[in-house]
C-alpha cells in the first residue's frame, strides 16, 4: 500500500460522520484540510488571511468558513470555501473524512473536512480573503523542535503553537490555534503515532477522546 492509501485508510477509521449533530443548534462553519502527495511525502495546503478581513486577519488557517443556507452539509461548505477562497475545483477534490467539529473563538462549530487534492493544483488566491498560500508537510506537526504550548487560564487546555519556514521563499509562519490543534489532530491520525509533546489523544480510544475534546471547547465558552 502507498503512502496516500495508508493515509486514507488511517484517517478514515476516525470519520465522525453525524456523531455530533447534537450539537447542532450552534452556528455552523467548516474548514476544508488539503493533502497532496510531494515527493512522497504529504503536505496540507494552509492559508494566510488578508489583512484586511475583520475577523483574525493575518493569521494562518485553512479555507472555510459559515455555512451558507444553499449548502447541501458541512462538506459543501468546505468545499464552496475552497474554491472561492484559493480558486480549487470541487471535482478535483476527494473528501477522505470529517473530524469531530470544534468550538472556535466566535462560538461557530467548525466541522473540518479532511481531503486529498492533486499535487499539480496552483492556487489562484482571492486577495480579498487570502493574502498568501502555502505548503507544509504534514509530519512537520509531530516534531518537538518547533513547537511550543502555553496553559490555557482557567483550563487544562494548552494553546499550542508553530514556528515554519518555508524553505522554498524563506518566508516564516506562526501556526497557532484551532488550526495548529487540528494540524497536530492530523498528524496522529494520519500516521498513527504520537507526537514527541505533550497531546491528549487516544488512539486506541479515539472515540471517547473526540467526546472529551468537545467537551473542553465547550468549556471555554
Amino acid at each position: 500500500m502507498d503512502v496516500k492509501a495508508e493515509v486514507i485508510s488511517s484517517l478514515r477509521k476516525h470519520d465522525v460522520g453525524d456523531e455530533f449533530s447534537h450539537l447542532s443548534s450552534f452556528p455552523k462553519a467548516s474548514v476544508l484540510i488539503p493533502l497532496f502527495l510531494r515527493e512522497g511525502r504529504v503536505h496540507v495546503l494552509l492559508t494566510v488571511r488578508s489583512a484586511e478581513l475583520k475577523h483574525n486577519p493575518g493569521e494562518v488557517c485553512f479555507p472555510g468558513g459559515k455555512t451558507d443556507p444553499h449548502d447541501q452539509n458541512e462538506v459543501g461548505t468546505a468545499l464552496r470555501e475552497a474554491l472561492e477562497e484559493v480558486g480549487l475545483p470541487t471535482d478535483e477534490v476527494e473528501v477522505v473524512c470529517r473530524f469531530c467539529p470544534l468550538i472556535n473563538k466566535r462560538g461557530l462549530l467548525v466541522t473540518p473536512v479532511v481531503a486529498f487534492i492533486s499535487d499539480s493544483f496552483h492556487p489562484s488566491a482571492n486577495p480579498g480573503e487570502v493574502s498568501e498560500v502555502f505548503s507544509v508537510p504534514v509530519e512537520f506537526f509531530l516534531k518537538g523542535t518547533n513547537h511550543s504550548a502555553f496553559p490555557v487560564p482557567g483550563t487544562k487546555n494548552f494553546l499550542h503553537s508553530f514556528s515554519y519556514t518555508d524553505p522554498v521563499t524563506g518566508k516564516s509562519h506562526h501556526i497557532w490555534g484551532l488550526t495548529a490543534f487540528l494540524l497536530i489532530l492530523l498528524a496522529v491520525l494520519a500516521f498513527e503515532q504520537k507526537p514527541e509533546f505533550e497531546f491528549a489523544f487516544d488512539l486506541k480510544n479515539p472515540t471517547a477522546s473526540f467526546q472529551q475534546l468537545v467537551q473542553s471547547w465547550l468549556s471555554k465558552l
